[in-house]
């Protein structure tokens, strides 16, 4: 079962950051997390809705290809694996049981390395990497559950209560619901942070953590990460969508200089304080044309246009907001 999901459009060409269209492999085992597979899913969808050109497409699959179900219920149809993937990337999700043999997918692994893809492996599938191949549990990822039953069995198991640990092409995750900020970090790296922001406010999500951010409940006191100042910019911004502040206001707002608010987006984002807050009201009218009837002008003012919101618009995105409605729809109808 292929996805995009429906929002993709051949005509568009995938066109992403770059010119990329992102291929994912989500790998399935029998009684799967439901959790983790909402959470890898869910926020690709999302970008593709937000984003003018989708970025993501993905494919479901397990060893064998056919339908498998999770605990919950749910059965999903997948494709069998095949050897020559053109994924990018591959979420290999777990089954509440690191016991399962069919978690043990060294080769399967090896063969996504071997073609340069990501691999991102949740909770129980971690636990069975960090296992089989003999790693040091300081520089791997697992559930903090998990890492629990892995010191009682091992002994000496010093466990990494990180949400997610990155060994070359090996990411290790806790995860349950941090796959959430597994999949946002991903769509910050691959689309930009404007899009990343946006995704996590449709989906209520307050905080991005990084990779770094402890688990909670882990038995390890959480520590706060990221950047304190350019949080708060973001929420400012995020806060005043319809009627922009200027960069000044906000700097005078968070007692800092312009000069200094500039390297922290520059630092971590990779951008302007402007080309952000410009990029993340574009993203909310992306938003709006594709799920409201709200007409173009209108749409224009809600995220703080009040002139040539259409110029801007085809400037930043190579179409006009009367052209991606157009080609959404006729998607959608086809």
């Amino acid at each position: 079962m292929t996805g995009s999901g429906p929002e993709v459009a051949t005509t568009l060409g995938g066109l992403a950051s770059g010119g990329r269209l992102w291929q994912v492999d989500i790998l399935l085992t029998e009684g799967f997390v439901l959790t983790e597979f909402s959470a890898v899913v869910e926020p690709l969808r999302l970008a593709n809705r937000v984003l003018a050109q989708p970025p993501f497409s993905w494919t479901l699959r397990s060893a064998e290809g056919g339908q498998i179900g999770c605990h919950a219920g749910a059965f999903v149809k997948t494709e069998p694996f095949i050897a020559k993937t053109d994924a990018d990337c591959v979420f290999v999700l777990g089954n509440t049981d690191p016991d399962c043999t069919a978690l043990s997918m060294g080769s399967l692994i090896g063969t996504y390395r071997a073609r340069g893809a990501k691999v991102y492996l949740l909770a129980e599938a971690a636990s069975r990497y960090i296992r089989d191949n003999g790693k040091d549990g300081t520089r791997h990822t697992t559930h903090w559950e998990n890492a629990t039953l892995m010191r009682e069995r091992m002994g000496l198991f010093d466990a990494n209560y990180a949400l997610a640990s990155e060994d070359g092409q090996v990411v290790t995750c806790a995860g349950m619901g941090a796959t959430v900020d597994i999949v946002l970090a991903l769509i910050g790296q691959l689309t930009s942070a404007a899009a990343q922001v946006t995704v996590a406010n449709i989906l209520l999500h307050d905080k991005i953590r990084d990779y770094g951010s402890l688990q909670p409940f882990s038995g390890v006191k959480p520590t706060i990460t990221g950047d304190a100042d350019l949080d708060q910019a973001i929420r400012i911004m995020q806060d005043h969508i319809e009627d922009p502040l200027p960069i000044n206001e906000i700097v005078d707002h968070l007692g800092i200089s312009t000069r200094s608010l500039e390297r922290k987006f520059k630092t971590f984002l990779g951008t302007t304080p402007n080309g952000f807050y410009r990029e993340m009201r574009l993203n909310k009218a992306n938003n709006l044309l594709l799920n409201t009837t709200m007409s173009v002008r209108e749409i224009g003012l809600a995220c703080g246009f009040s002139n040539g919101f259409s110029s801007l618009y085809k400037e930043f995105f190579g179409m006009t907001p009367f052209g991606l409605r157009k080609s959404r729809r006729s998607t959608h109808s086809s």
